[in-house]
């Protein structure tokens, strides 16, 4: 097993923040070209995984003491939304999974060793619904139960899984715990994945029964909330003091933000030869489409400034040593949570300008539309959670969903 020095040692040539970008941009023709085998497959092509290992994308988040980057978080960001607009299926498999090192990252230091102790390039899934059956037991934990949605779980070699400790004591309260399981305590169901959009994610379903988890291989929610991880005695940097949170939903709306940049380079496609054949009128003429064009445009770039701000503005405050007020994780968790439906909409402006042209499944416009609106879906990207959060820490009451 490599030891932690000679893993330091491994993350010596760590690229910059452009060359990364310019790997991730330089991959979108390749990504465009296997898009349909991707949906096709319901799974990303494991020859781009390769590829993504191989740029060092998973790399980025993942602490320098087990050989990643641990870069600052916009770089991460950067290169999903550009791996996005390749194949928005793509870019949000890449967002899940290549966060989870952040994740890892704070959990205890034997769990990491056994994660990366002998291959830095493992990643590993997730899926976070608490839907699990814990029993507690000497040392650890029994975990059962099936959960759903587990983000590129063929290509990983771990899962991390959420699930409702019971209390010690009557009475007590129930403790949210992510628990870290290897592939051989886990079966996954590859035929549950059949939606209408994001198809190529590969979130198939994950069965456990009754596997042993350490204390050790647990991550406590209410640590990550904290910003108290086991993970910081080994991992120092201000990185690992933001909110886990923070840093995962911003993993399941940046994706939008390539998707919607494809659907508006599709609009422009076929504005600019489309002739209706009932009015005779050019669709480049059309003020009506250049004005959802135009907002589409604007508005993703406003979103995208926000969104950079945001972790600008947590990273400063880690880097200063400061506990991040509740104010602005919850109006950051909101501003993120927005991004999905806002797009999606301005997406739908175009497309419904766009004619009999944009309907057909051949259209280029028509598989970001729908991944768009498969997004929405996720709990992250509901904006109705965290309205109340947003008002109340205004005025100085604590976070109801804490998840921020």
């Amino acid at each position: 097993m490599a030891t932690v020095a000679q893993m330091h040692g491994q993350a010596g040539d760590t690229p910059t923040h452009e060359e990364l970008v310019k790997r991730a941009r330089a991959m979108i023709p390749t990504l465009k070209s296997r898009a349909k085998q991707c949906i096709a497959d319901r799974n990303v092509p494991a020859e781009t995984i390769a590829e993504f290992k191989e740029a060092g994308f998973f790399k980025i988040l993942q602490p320098k003491k087990f050989g990643g980057y641990e870069m600052h978080p916009n770089v991460f960001f950067d290169v999903q939304k550009l791996l996005a607009e390749g194949c928005m299926s793509t870019g949000w498999m890449f967002g899940v999974v290549g966060c989870h090192p952040y994740e890892l990252a704070l959990f205890d230091e034997q769990a990491q060793l056994e994660v990366w102790g002998s291959d830095t390039d493992v990643i590993v899934s997730s899926t976070y619904q608490p839907v699990g059956k814990v029993e507690r037991t000497e040392g650890g934990f029994y975990l059962s139960g099936h959960w759903g949605f587990s983000t590129g779980s063929v290509h990983c070699d771990w899962v991390l899984l959420g699930a409702l400790v019971p209390p010690e004591e009557e009475g007590g309260m129930p403790d949210m715990r992510t628990f870290l399981l290897p592939r051989a305590d886990y079966t996954i169901d590859e035929d549950e994945w059949h939606v209408f959009g994001l198809q190529g994610t590969g979130s198939h379903g994950i069965t456990v029964n009754r596997a042993f988890v350490p204390e050790y291989r647990t991550h406590r929610a209410i640590d990550g909330f904290l910003c108290q991880n086991p993970g910081q005695a080994v991992n120092e940097g201000p990185l690992f003091t933001l909110p886990w949170a923070q840093v995962f939903v911003r993993s399941v709306s940046t994706a939008a933000f390539g998707g919607a940049r494809a659907a508006i380079n599709a609009a422009m496609k076929i504005m600019e030869d489309r002739i209706s054949t009932n009015t005779g009128k050019a669709s480049k003429d059309d003020p009506m489409l250049h004005a959802a064009i135009s907002a589409a445009h604007a508005q993703s770039l406003e979103m995208e400034l926000t969104l950079e701000r945001t972790f600008e503005d947590l990273l400063q405050i880690a880097e200063r040593g400061e506990a991040i007020p509740m104010e602005k994780r919850a109006l950051y968790a909101y501003q993120s949570s927005t991004v999905v439906r806002r797009l999606a909409r301005l997406v739908d402006d175009m497309v419904e300008l766009l004619g009999g042209r944009a309907i057909y499944m051949t259209s280029e416009i028509i598989q970001p539309w729908l991944d768009l609106k498969a997004a929405r879906a996720h709990v992250a990207n509901d904006p109705n959670n965290r309205t109340k959060d947003v008002v109340g820490t205004m005025l100085g009451q604590p976070p109801v969903f804490t998840f921020m």
